[in-house]
């Protein structure tokens, strides 16, 4: 490697060093991503994209028993990625982490994509 490339490479692993979270915040966006990733977690989020439903909306939007969606709910919950409010009888589910929705967001606009850079 010529010595202008070999600065060059050490300045980039200077700047990634400097960049990297630390590990903890690693595991916790590991675990962010965990919780969005399993299909039924993903429609949950997608039918509150438009604001607050109860638990029956949410598993008809999403499919599957009000039972599987709570549990589901719980997971998003315990990731601080949705939240919730009684009103009344009702426990009405929203999302409280929109950063989230970006990259979903994000994601669904890739689905055609095939990787390569125009």
């Amino acid at each position: 490697m010529a010595c202008d490339e070999e600065e060059l490479h050490e300045e980039r692993l200077k700047r990634a060093l400097a960049k990297m979270p630390s590990d903890e915040n690693i595991a916790e966006m590991g675990e962010r991503f965990k919780a969005i990733s399993e299909p039924s977690r993903l429609k949950i989020l997608l039918a509150l994209s438009d604001g607050e439903l109860c638990v029956e909306h949410i598993a008809r939007v999403a499919g599957g028993n009000q039972s599987a969606v709570s549990h589901q709910l719980k997971t998003l919950k315990d990731n601080r990625i949705v939240k919730s409010r009684r009103d009344g009888k009702k426990v009405l589910y929203s999302v409280s982490d929109w950063h989230v929705m970006a990259m979903i967001e994000l994601a669904k606009e890739h689905l055609g994509c095939d990787g390569q850079d125009d």
